[in-house]
């Protein structure tokens, strides 16, 4: 669903803001989404952004572990958002099927951050599935 890839991307801009120029959350995603934004867009970035944060502790818990030699500190700021808004689906969404969200996570990474960032991404996010798989 193209409309939900660009929420995706616009919830990601507003974490980055939030993580990077320490942005108050809600003024970072009025000015991401917008006075255009449907109440639906709105919603469905709002709650990604916010549970994202809110879950942030238990993302970096479960994520941490599959970094391979890397900590969730050290990685770029980007790959961070990404794989904390991605595990945050992944956990708490189980709605969205956990390939729509591997997927849409990989593509993100490939557009905003490093060569290897879409690998790395699919990694991580491969091994959480697998492991939370039925959880």
């Amino acid at each position: 669903m193209a409309a939900r890839r660009l929420w995706r991307q616009q919830a990601l801009q507003a974490l980055y803001a939030i993580a990077v120029g320490r942005r108050d959350p809600a003024e970072a995603i009025d000015e991401i989404v917008g006075a255009r934004a449907g109440s639906e867009q709105r919603e469905f970035i709002r709650d990604l952004v916010l549970g994202t944060i809110e879950h942030a502790p238990e993302s970096d818990a479960v994520v941490g572990p599959l970094l391979e030699a890397w900590t969730i500190e050290r990685l770029p700021s980007v790959d961070r958002c990404v794989l904390r808004m991605a595990a945050f689906e992944l956990l708490r969404r189980p709605q969205t099927p956990p390939a729509v969200v591997i997927n849409e996570a990989v593509t993100l990474a490939k557009k905003f951050s490093t060569e290897d960032s879409g690998r790395f991404v699919n990694g991580v996010l491969s091994a959480l599935a697998r492991s939370h798989a039925g959880s």
